[in-house]
């Protein structure tokens, strides 16, 4: 029961953190911008990709569906030259479609820091370590884990920028700090009674 004690609370502490990073603090904006001449932008992406939803990375290598090995292969030893004179990126896109629906993306966003939370006080659990310092160290150690696992490579190999991969580290590192404090103290070792 402690451990889930543990879990739970450690998620809702996560929750309030990633909230209060994002609605009040410039962390959840960070890098962001908006598109210059955004409406002729958005007409020419819809004229040009329609209802095909995706994620898009441009300039591509132009093979269309299904290349060989052999097509991808002599793609890559032009892809230097594309990047030097075409402007390059990764394009998230949806049609037109219903209303952001905000309060089920909340709920998602809060299962799955609880999940989160849970996990690692799990796999807390299950080690000997007894010092408060330990307990939190380990959760600790497990966020910077966490929030560098996929951050450092997005920065790395699609351009995020590195404000945004900062911020975004930060605030899952500091999510993993307020866990790791919370599983310290709820899991605290009952003292060993001395043997007569």
């Amino acid at each position: 029961m402690k451990i889930l004690l543990a879990g739970i609370l450690g998620g809702i502490v996560m929750f309030i953190w990633t909230s209060v990073a994002h609605m009040f603090l410039p962390l959840g904006e960070a890098g962001i911008r908006e598109i210059p001449n955004e409406k002729d932008v958005l007409n020419v992406m819809q004229s040009n990709i329609g209802e095909q939803s995706g994620l898009y990375f441009f300039p591509g290598p132009g093979l269309g569906p299904n290349p060989t090995r052999q097509q991808k292969s002599e793609a890559m030893k032009h892809v230097e030259e594309k990047l030097a004179t075409n402007p390059s990126g990764l394009l998230l896109y949806h049609p037109p479609r219903t209303p952001f629906a905000f309060g089920k993306s909340l709920g998602i966003e809060f299962a799955t820091e609880l999940l989160e939370s849970i996990l690692v006080v799990f796999l807390l659990s299950q080690t000997r370590i007894a010092s408060f310092g330990g307990r939190f160290g380990f959760v600790f150690v497990a966020g910077i884990l966490a929030a560098i696992a996929t951050n450092i490579s997005y920065w790395n190999w699609y351009g995020f920028p590195a404000v945004y991969t900062a911020s975004y580290i930060s605030i899952q590192v500091i999510g993993f700090f307020c866990i790791g404090l919370v599983a310290a103290l709820v899991l605290r070792k009952s003292p060993v009674p001395a043997t007569p």
